[in-house]
């Protein structure tokens, strides 16, 4: 049984019927429903943590699904999985590719500029810690020029070693 269908609990249940009540007034066709509903089965997994599940189910989703944002979305969600579970260079993957499709997607480049930031700090050849510490910047730099208001503790890192002016955003 789809996990839409099991409605465990009440946040799911809500989700579910805003998200049929949404595809029943708007148009969409059976296999844009078809993907909406794999989506959001594995928005549900991932949320209870059933990250195989989560996966197998946003897979079956970018089959069905032909618009580049929605896909984005869920490509950004498998990066999130890949991250949480400690494989960076797959999320680093997805989150790319969520960036082709929809280039304004800051958390993606946030998440991006998370790693490479990380990175930086594991390595101890100094020149493989500057250049990461570079791409985490540039990452940075472009998710904040999206979203102004946010990623406040990476405007204060870019900005106390001086590797961006943060007035240019304001």
């Amino acid at each position: 049984m789809p996990r839409s269908q099991r409605n465990d609990n009440f946040v799911d249940q809500t989700f579910t019927v805003i998200a049929d009540t949404i595809l029943k007034i708007f148009p969409a066709s059976k296999r844009e429903k078809e993907a909406f509903a794999y989506y959001r089965d594995g928005m549900s997994a991932q949320g209870d943590g059933e990250y195989a599940e989560a996966l197998s189910n946003y897979e079956e989703a970018l089959k069905l699904e032909d618009n580049s944002y929605d896909r984005s979305y869920i490509l950004y969600n498998m990066g999130l999985i890949h991250a949480s579970n400690g494989d960076h260079d797959k999320a680093l993957e997805y989150y790319a590719q969520a960036i082709d499709l929809n280039p304004r997607l800051p958390q993606a480049l946030n998440n991006i500029a998370v790693i490479y930031h990380y990175k930086g700090e594991q390595t101890e050849d100094a020149e493989e810690k500057e250049e990461f510490f570079t791409q985490a910047a540039d990452y940075w730099v472009r998710a904040i020029r999206i979203a102004p208001n946010n990623y406040i503790e990476a405007q204060n890192w870019l900005k106390t070693t001086g590797r961006a002016d943060i007035n240019v955003f304001f």
